[in-house]
């Protein structure tokens, strides 16, 4: 060797880069094929990772050693999670949920819920408004009873028996007569089927009589009377199954008929008797004491006692 070159024989001096040069290729370097460098004999720091170990200094007797480390990529054996140590995991730490993730929007959730369920009840209140009105109008008309003056009834038919779920009712010409009534249609105004109704009734003795069939039950009923008087008040003797009433029926001028107006003098009115299930008579007379100035066209009968 020459003074001043030592060659490439240690590791320091070696140039990975040297058989670029010509300096470098007059001692022989060679573009690497291996592990070392470009330099012949070169020396090859080359390791796979991990290789590499190192031992543990020895602590002075009496002291403890240093920790050890694993192996990369190894866990400390000594390391132990804090859920193993005595008392587990330390107080007050919470899980954070990961970075970009959400959790269920209870907040949306909770306010369709009551969207929902305030739906409900407001359907149900309309609901209920809607059924009490109807009910208070259907109670309000089967409330409204028929009254002593004029008033809408039910036109009686000529049959002494009532349809099925229906009372009797009895035009004049069905009625049984005595003591001198007799049936006409001479004066307009009468209800009954072919405006017949029942005159000479202004005697003592003269009476009407109607055989009712088809009572659904006994109990108390109000029978009404069809008649017209000539402008004045008129009363008449009413008597149920052979029992005289102690009242007299009133025969009143209730339409306000002028003096021997019979043809405006129509009206109605009604009396409160008991029936039997069944079959009943019904006698209507003029009797001592009675005023019987009146004309009797149609007789029918009510559940209950109207008005009371």
């Amino acid at each position: 060797m020459t003074p001043g070159d030592n060659g490439a024989s240690t590791p320091e001096d070696d140039d990975p880069f040297g058989y670029l040069y010509a300096d470098g290729q007059a001692r022989g370097a060679q573009p690497p094929s291996g592990g070392g460098y470009g330099y012949p004999n070169s020396v090859s720091r080359v390791r796979a990772v991990g290789e590499r170990s190192y031992q543990p200094q020895q602590a002075p007797y009496g002291q403890p050693g240093p920790q050890q480390q694993g192996a990369y990529g190894q866990p400390n054996v000594r390391y132990q999670a804090p859920e193993t140590l005595p008392g587990g995991a330390p107080a007050g730490r919470q899980q954070t949920p990961p970075a970009g993730r959400r959790g269920p929007n209870t907040k949306g959730l909770l306010i369709g819920a009551i969207a929902v369920v305030a739906a409900v009840v407001i359907g149900i209140g309309v609901a209920m408004i809607n059924g009490n009105t109807d009910d208070g109008k259907s109670g309000d008309q089967a409330g409204s009873g028929p009254s002593q003056s004029q008033s809408s009834e039910p036109s009686p038919s000529g049959s002494n028996s009532a349809a099925p779920g229906e009372l009797p009712k009895a035009d004049a010409k069905t009625l049984q007569l005595a003591g001198g009534a007799t049936t006409a249609s001479d004066v307009k105004g009468s209800k009954a089927a072919g405006g017949v109704y029942v005159t000479g009734f202004n005697a003592a003795g003269a009476s009407v009589t109607w055989t009712v069939n088809g009572i659904p039950e006994a109990g108390k009923y109000s029978v009404y009377v069809g008649y017209s008087v000539p402008g004045k008040d008129a009363t008449a003797t009413l008597t149920v199954n052979g029992t005289a009433s102690n009242t007299p029926a009133g025969l009143k001028n209730w339409a306000h008929a002028a003096a021997g107006d019979y043809e405006n003098g129509w009206t109605k009115t009604y009396s409160w008797i008991q029936l039997a299930k069944g079959s009943n008579t019904i006698k209507l007379s003029c009797e001592q004491g009675n005023q019987c100035d009146a004309l009797i066209d149609q007789m029918w009968l009510v559940k209950g006692w109207v008005g009371g």
